[in-house]
């Protein structure tokens, strides 16, 4: 299916290049692995740290092992690889930053989607009282959750010059009906979603849980861990390329600039999640407390 033919759903989604449709099977595998293909590419000669290139790539083989059915330590018969061109090959720096700020944020809503299946399947295996299937699942989310912070930061392994002169304009008016926001991220919402069902289904405190169920509690625990450690990178990704200046998208009534907005944001993540992880943030989320009452 050619997804160039697709109306966009937002205009992040014309921005970024994403569309959405429902795919069969063999559909959605394989616009998954072109996604992962492309940034394999890219991968080769983007600065990214050790560490999130082993995160980006972790989440890349579980959204193959996902998309295609495959399970893990499948034996097969491989072709010898094929010498390809250069990545980046004729094209310029300018054109090659361009493109990394989109190719990172398509691994980052296919992470996005990837997760948000994987924690609605554990919140269903929980429902229907099969816990074992519901770790693996829960597993698996953390994997991609883990792998956020490191798309958005392969996307954001461009000169914080060019992204100021070059992409930032792009993304709000007048080259953009209204300015581009994490709130049209369609996928990034579902996620959202789906984690507020899954602590319906397992709202207990970390300490009861753990007493009647130890590795769900610390399967549980690790993914909330994960989802407060995207929040922070989030919060210096944007310190990186913007440093105090305003968000394009917030609101006149928001925090004095870009990060004071995300650090709220991690902060009332923190605090919703500090009864449920073995480690809560306590103090923040007191603090949060005492603002509500206030």
């Amino acid at each position: 299916m050619a997804g160039e033919g697709l109306p966009a759903q937002s205009v992040s989604q014309s921005f970024f290049r994403v569309r959405e449709e429902e795919l069969s099977d063999q559909q959605a595998a394989l616009h998954g692995v072109l996604v992962i293909h492309r940034a394999l590419e890219d991968l080769c000669d983007a600065p990214l740290s050790g560490g999130d290139l082993a995160l980006e790539m972790a989440g890349m083989r579980q959204a193959v092992l996902d998309l295609t059915g495959a399970t893990a330590g499948t034996d097969r018969d491989l072709d010898p690889p094929v010498a390809g061109p250069e990545p980046g090959a004729g094209a310029s720096l300018e054109e090659v930053w361009s493109a990394r700020w989109l190719i990172g944020h398509q691994v980052h809503v296919l992470f996005n989607v990837c997760a948000a299946v994987a924690v609605a399947d554990a919140a269903g295996h929980l429902r229907n009282g099969d816990s074992d299937a519901a770790l693996l699942k829960l597993a698996d989310a953390t994997v991609y959750v883990r792998g956020f912070p490191a798309a958005m930061t392969h996307a954001s392994t461009i000169p914080a010059d060019y992204y100021m002169a070059a992409i930032r304009h792009t993304m709000a008016p007048p080259s953009v009906d209204i300015p581009l926001s994490g709130r049209q991220h369609r996928g990034y919402k579902l996620f959202r979603a789906a984690m507020r069902d899954l602590l319906s289904v397992v709202p207990d405190t970390y300490e009861r849980l753990a007493a009647r169920a130890p590795e769900l509690a610390e399967a549980r625990g690790d993914l909330l861990e994960a989802d407060i450690v995207d929040g922070e990178r989030h919060v210096t990704l944007a310190y990186s390329l913007v440093h105090l200046d305003r968000s394009i998208a917030q609101r006149p009534e928001g925090p004095d600039n870009a990060v004071a907005e995300l650090r709220l944001m991690r902060h009332r993540r923190a605090a919703q999640y500090a009864p449920l992880i073995r480690f809560g943030d306590h103090y923040v989320a007191d603090a949060v407390a005492g603002l509500r009452h206030a």
